[in-house]
């Protein structure tokens, strides 16, 4: 499989290989050029890109996920009725796009997901007209490469942080993207992308951007509080934390250490060809892809096409008779015989003598059942020493992560991993448990009666690296 990312003048591609023995070889390569070879998310020139994509692309996977900038698509967040049905939001949707974009949704390639957060249901829809994907295939064609879904980078960026949120707070949330060109950023809330516009700072030193940065999220976010900015990209990672946060106003969260808690499953999937790391905050956008794409399999952009087809050729074939199946061959050949059958016994009248039942009723022997064996006592679901367990300071204070991880410990718990949580307001402290182990909470209520008694429980996706998250919070003595 690869992964290509176009924007403006530059390429990144990540490519995947079968997998063997449990992991997935991985390439990965980036390059920018002179000139802008995709320009408000369409192409420039046909040839141009095929030629650069071909610099790039040195593969022989021939399936493309293809991933564009968000200016390529039309975007629309809804809040869904609580009484449509699931026939009816297609029509639903279009309507909609019509009204507020003047866009007809069957001129276009279209799909939607849903986020769910309380009593609220919000659709995310994306949508890209069918001759932009038109041009893309024709690119990819002279290649020999095929299109099997297309991306927005904005899906992608929200993935990468989406474990984190809570499903009881509403939050603002900065996506920032910093390499050594520019900065560049999207804004996002708990169900998703919350305004399409992209914020771009070209700033020489990290202090101008600090200061513009802090401008364009206050009017961005047009009078509401963001409540923190997930910072990504190489030259994230030569910023301090305290500082920037300071500076620009916004708590600052690295990507880094959201992957380190959140996705450190998904990474040791990938093993390299060579001793090279994979640099997950220059392609964070192809690795937020993979796992989108790993996880909600059922969207893509090129499965709807109401009035077009994807690949459609100019010359129109000879009308050749269809093949017949085989299978269709099989029934008609078992029923003419099965109807001579039927004739031929016909004609020989062969009687069948059928076995006599037997008169009167069978005398019902009596079975004495035996005792039943005593029910066993219930054992817990789960295995102390083989779970997985992370402890999330959320309390703001200094050491305790650490004192749980002893407490635990001492408990029989084996596998703890440490760290801070995305923020330092907890007031009650938090057991998240996937459903498989979701015993675990009655037992950690025991261990943890000594020092708080209003502990929290919720249900972690099936999907994520640990098997238990304990969050800390002030209440924890």
């Amino acid at each position: 499989m690869v992964y290509l990312y176009l924007k403006n003048n530059q390429i990144k591609a990540f490519f995947l290989k079968k997998p063997l023995f449990g992991q997935s070889e991985i390439e990965f390569a980036e390059k920018k050029f002179q000139l802008d070879i995709v320009k408000n998310g369409k192409v420039v020139n046909t040839d141009i890109l095929a030629s650069a994509i071909k610099e790039i692309v040195s593969t022989k996977e021939k399936d493309v996920i293809l991933i564009l900038p968000q200016e390529a698509f039309s975007f629309l967040r809804i809040e869904l009725p609580a009484d449509i049905t699931s026939s009816a939001i297609t029509s639903f949707l279009k309507d909609k796009m019509m009204n507020q974009l003047s866009i007809n949704l069957d001129d276009c390639f279209f799909d939607y997901f849903f986020n769910e957060n309380g009593p609220y249901k919000e659709i995310n829809l994306y949508s890209i007209s069918q001759e932009t994907v038109q041009q893309y295939q024709e690119v990819l064609q002279l290649l020999d490469l095929k299109i099997i879904n297309i991306l927005p980078e904005t899906i992608s960026y929200f993935k990468l942080f989406e474990k984190t949120l809570r499903k009881d707070k509403k939050e603002l949330i900065l996506y920032g993207h910093y390499d050594k060109d520019n900065f560049f950023a999207f804004l996002y809330d708990s169900f998703g992308l919350f305004k399409s516009e992209k914020i771009e700072i070209n700033e020489k030193t990290t202090t101008l951007l600090e200061k513009s940065l802090k401008q364009k999220a206050s009017e961005i976010a047009t009078g509401n509080k963001i409540n923190r900015l997930i910072l990504s990209g190489e030259q994230s990672e030569k910023i301090r934390q305290d500082t920037f946060t300071k500076n620009t106003g916004l708590w600052t969260n690295p990507l880094k250490k959201i992957i380190n808690n959140f996705y450190e499953n998904n990474l040791k999937l990938f093993a390299t060809s060579t001793t090279k790391v994979f640099p997950v905050l220059i392609y964070d956008v192809c690795l937020g892809t993979f796992i989108f794409c790993t996880e909600n399999k059922n969207f893509s952009l090129i499965k709807r096409l109401p009035k077009a087809k994807l690949s459609q050729s100019n010359h129109s074939s000879p009308n050749y008779p269809k093949p017949v199946k085989k299978e269709y061959l099989i029934f008609i050949f078992s029923f003419i015989a099965s109807f001579l059958l039927f004739i031929l016994l016909s004609k020989l009248n062969i009687k069948f003598d059928l076995p006599k039942l037997p008169q009167g009723p069978t005398p019902v022997k009596k079975i004495t059942p035996s005792p039943l064996p005593p029910s066993p006592t219930p054992t817990p679901s789960f295995d102390k020493a083989k779970l997985n367990i992370k402890v999330l300071n959320g309390s703001g204070i200094a050491g305790k992560a650490s004192q749980i991880k002893d407490i635990l410990k001492k408990a029989g718990y084996l596998e703890i991993l440490t760290g801070n949580a995305d923020n330092f307001e907890y007031k009650n402290t938090i057991i998240q448990t996937k459903k498989t182990v979701s015993d675990v909470y009655s037992q950690l209520k025991i261990e943890f009666k000594d020092y708080t008694s209003t502990l929290k429980m919720e249900i972690l996706e099936a999907t994520a690296t640990a098997d238990v998250i304990i969050i800390i919070g002030q209440d924890f003595k």
